[in-house]
């Protein structure tokens, strides 16, 4: 990268705790031309944006179809086009660095990637770059005392917005296994977990970094959960060590 082309930086906010910001993110959210953070509507803050303003009172919303759950949308598409514009007409207007917030790490299942291709199809001199952030199962671990992996266990991550079948498979052939976006299928997904005899280890997250933040035991949930929760299905361990070198449990 030759430092006169025009950048977009994707940073990674973490969960929503302005604490777990990284350094580097910070530095680059204060020296960036433009800030960007996606939001569902105009007059409503994002939770990237009100990690954002702990930093900087820079940030400019932008509108992404967050809550869309139809896939490839033509409102989603829509909300792509328009974002990625806004870029290339800071771009054209002399920015050289633009910073788009988001939740948690820029490149596991964030909206910055679909910016990034919009962006690049616009701008093929423009660079790309992103700054990690702590995920929602890092910080749910932290928070809730959970050993994501140890030895060579393996870790499965997956979205549960199409369902719980996939869930039903992993459980049987992966040791820890990590579940986002599962608000809708709530009970299918405790169900699912329950059957596979894993149901006592699980610990469950939603909000994590903000005040009305819901950390416990997956088995105490009943009725509904927010869209965007985080569960946490540890491998079994019974034996300190038990996993190194390919050890049984």
């Amino acid at each position: 990268m030759t430092s006169d082309r025009p950048r977009l930086v994707g940073v990674g906010v973490g969960p929503g705790d302005p604490e777990l910001v990284t350094v580097r993110a910070v530095r680059i959210l204060r020296e960036a031309d433009v800030v960007l953070v996606p939001v569902m509507a105009l007059d409503e803050p994002g939770r990237a944006e009100s990690v954002v303003r702990a930093y900087t009172d820079r940030a400019e919303r932008v509108v992404f179809a967050l809550n869309d759950r139809g896939g490839r949308s033509e409102r989603r598409v829509s909300a792509w086009d328009a974002a990625a514009r806004r870029v290339v007409e800071a771009f054209d207007g002399g920015a050289r660095t633009v910073a788009f917030a988001t939740i948690g790490d820029p490149n596991v299942y964030s909206t910055f990637t679909y910016l990034a291709r919009t962006v690049r199809d616009r701008r093929p001199d423009a660079a790309v770059e992103t700054v990690p952030g702590v995920t929602a199962m890092q910080d749910l671990a932290a928070r809730s005392g959970t050993v994501l992996t140890e030895g060579d266990e393996s870790l499965c991550l997956l979205p549960l917005t199409g369902g719980t079948t996939r869930l039903r498979t992993v459980l049987e052939t992966h040791d820890t296994v990590v579940a986002y976006k599962f608000g809708r299928v709530a009970g299918e997904t405790l169900a699912a977990v329950r059957d596979a005899g894993r149901l006592d280890d699980a610990v469950y997250g939603a909000r994590l970094g903000l005040p009305d933040e819901d950390v416990r035991a997956a088995k105490e949930l009943d009725g509904p959960v927010p869209y965007l929760s985080t569960l946490i299905v540890p491998g079994r361990r019974t034996v300190t060590g038990g996993r190194l070198n390919g050890g049984t449990p």
